[in-house]
């Protein structure tokens, strides 16, 4: 008897072990983006390619010269991966646990992949490359990424699972309005001859977006596992036998 309960209580803890490895993935994302957004800055004061006193830099206008533009292309493309992650694991687990808000959970996941592709766009083409591409890879990122936050948002209220709304809901939905704030206030800022403050405003926009990346934790630390299928499309499973091809994590 003493052997089945040890038994259990490992198997409980590596469960729970494995449930908050999960929720440790968007907090990697809301830390990494955080710190890596402010590395490129630090470096381009360091070197002298933007003069703060001045005027205060957008964040590209820190990634136009090397070795700032590589360090940021690198870090878009790991942010890329790490917000496509979160976006699918966050599609699937309100998708398993009910189908009342399929379309919305959907359409959440069609926006999560564009505003990733945005984000690697961005960092792809910097300003000196090429203005238009690194600007439409901006708008894909901020404004549809800003979609997806709202979208949330209101899966947070109406999608299992439910027990973390009333914790969560209010800080996403302050979060969301921030980001609105803070965009409309770069746009407007901006044409208006305030540079240094709309690009201010684009800095506090984009640390609120990571730290509501960092609040799916919330959600998350309510995964066990997660698991991909490979099906045909009439239904057959890919693999002749008829078994399960599946990759778990």
């Amino acid at each position: 008897m003493g052997s089945l309960h040890s038994c259990r209580g490992r198997r409980q803890e590596q469960a729970s072990h494995r449930m908050w490895t999960w929720a440790l993935l968007p907090v990697l994302l809301a830390v990494g983006g955080i710190v890596g957004s402010w590395a490129v800055y630090a470096i381009s004061v360091s070197n002298n390619t933007v003069n703060v006193t001045a005027k205060f830099p957008f964040i590209s206008e820190c990634a136009i010269y090397q070795p700032e533009s590589a360090l940021f292309c690198l870090f878009c493309i790991v942010w890329t991966l790490l917000i496509i992650w979160v976006v699918v694991i966050r599609y699937q687990q309100i998708r398993e646990l009910g189908n009342l808000c399929r379309r919305a959970n959907l359409a959440a996941l069609v926006l999560g992949f564009i505003a990733a592709s945005g984000v690697s766009i961005l960092g792809s083409f910097s300003l000196k490359v090429s203005l238009g591409v690194h600007l439409f890879g901006a708008y894909l990122a901020f404004f549809v990424g800003l979609a997806y936050f709202w979208v949330q948002l209101w899966l947070t209220y109406k999608a299992e699972p439910s027990q973390d709304r009333r914790c969560v809901g209010p800080w996403r939905a302050s979060l969301c309005s921030l980001c609105t704030l803070f965009l409309m206030g770069m746009f407007v800022l901006k044409p208006a001859g305030f540079r240094s403050l709309a690009a201010i405003s684009e800095w506090a926009m984009v640390m609120v977006f990571f730290i509501l990346f960092g609040s799916f934790a919330v959600e998350f630390r309510h995964v066990h596992h997660f698991q991909v299928t490979v099906q045909k499309q009439d239904g057959a499973m890919a693999n002749g036998d008829g078994t399960n091809r599946n990759l778990m994590i």
